[in-house]
């Protein structure tokens, strides 16, 4: 099963996340199956820089079955791709 998960990246207590499709067995911060998905920074100030995302490669992940994590759902409902 493939799933669509964040990836921690950043320094100790300033994390920040790429978004990207995983197998489900791989570890957290592994090797991701795809290119990067998008981004997401929880600590940006300017909403409109906080997450930045490849709609048509999501919904392509989406169209083949990948399933999100709570996280990345929520992500994606706030930015009108995952209803």
């Amino acid at each position: 099963m493939v799933r669509i998960r964040l990836k921690r990246l950043g320094r100790k207590n300033r994390p920040h996340y790429r978004i990207a499709a995983f197998d489900a067995h791989s570890p957290r911060d592994g090797r991701a199956l795809d290119e990067d998905l998008g981004r997401y920074d929880p600590f940006e100030t300017d909403n409109s820089k906080k997450v930045k995302l490849n709609r048509e490669r999501i919904i392509a992940w989406l169209d083949k079955g990948a399933q999100p994590t709570r996280v990345v759902a929520k992500i994606l409902q706030a930015n009108g791709i995952y209803s």
